[in-house]
């Protein structure tokens, strides 16, 4: 169970005797089960009709202990059985109502059988732009790089709201689009690296094994990505929290 602060007027995280957490809060309480949440990703969640937290006069975002775990539901389903966002927000929508209503499976269609792996979350294009709070230059320019890529449909995988979230953190260091070809470039080395070694897996005739496939990328990718981290941090001489 996602753990949420209680209200009151020591811990810095709610609202004085209301219990309502801010947009910060909500950041810390999501990111030990999922680091890879971004304020972004909060703020497009909630264009996206997903969570519809409270506004100060002044404002600012103001989230119950309801909204943090309609939050965590979200993120579970994209992370785990990779559903549209318009899907998920009608699934809870319904439940909420008291609707009894199973979690949808969707799949890629083959011959007419349902697919044996999930489909990725998707975005569109506009929704990728407000997402970011960029232009059409600077996505095209992006693209230019390899930063991001469309899918054939010309929608994007929804991890591009944090690529993008990421690009225009390091910009307002300084550090052009042009300057993180290099990161790309590492990162499809990797990528290559665990695909070569999952391949045998993805290839095999036994469908129990090729969805171990799957498993096996996900744990060869966290390894990946700390490694990454390690030595970027051992490289620069300092340590993350």
């Amino acid at each position: 169970m996602l753990q949420t602060p209680s209200g009151g007027a020591g811990n810095g995280t709610a609202a004085p005797d209301s219990g309502l957490m801010s947009i910060g809060a909500v950041l810390n309480a999501l990111r030990d089960e999922f680091p890879d949440i971004t304020i972004s990703k909060i703020r497009f969640l909630e264009s996206e009709g997903l969570v519809e937290p409270r506004r100060t006069p002044a404002g600012y975002r103001k989230f119950s202990a309801h909204d943090v775990e309609r939050l965590a539901r979200v993120l579970r389903m994209q992370r785990d059985h990779y559903l549209p966002l318009k899907v998920i927000r009608e699934h809870l929508d319904a439940m909420e109502r008291g609707e009894a209503v199973p979690l949808p499976a969707l799949g890629r269609q083959r011959d007419g059988e349902p697919a044996e792996g999930p489909t990725v979350a998707r975005i569109g294009r506009e929704e990728l732009l407000a997402a970011a709070g960029i232009g059409e230059r600077e996505l095209e320019e992006w693209e230019s790089y390899g930063l991001l890529a469309p899918l054939p449909d010309g929608s994007y995988d929804a991890e591009a709201v944090t690529v993008a979230s990421l690009v225009v953190q390091l910009g307002a260091f300084g550090i052009e689009p042009r300057h993180l070809r290099v990161m790309k470039a590492a990162a499809d080395r990797e990528a290559g690296l665990v695909d070569q070694v999952v391949a045998p897996l993805k290839r095999h005739r036994n469908p129990q094994t090729r969805a171990h496939a799957e498993a096996r990328t996900k744990e060869l990718a966290g390894l990946a990505v700390k490694l990454h981290a390690a030595l970027v941090q051992t490289a620069l001489g300092v340590r993350l929290p």
